[in-house]
């Protein structure tokens, strides 16, 4: 584990080993899943993003 070589110990030292066990192969439902939870997240930038645009095209 990288993080033991690190002076401070914290939940994550931002090396990306995140300082335990990690899956690394997942099921089909599992990927379906955080997929979809993607999809949801990036709809919801998208409409931040538009409503964004949409104010400062307002404010000409």
């Amino acid at each position: 584990m990288c993080c033991s070589d690190h002076p401070v110990k914290v939940d994550s030292c931002g090396c990306g080993c995140s300082g335990g066990f990690s899956r690394r192969f997942f099921s089909r439902q599992e990927k379906i899943t955080k997929l979809e939870g993607y999809l949801k997240d990036l709809r919801a930038e998208t409409e931040a993003v538009e409503a964004k645009i949409k104010c400062l095209k307002e404010e000409k």
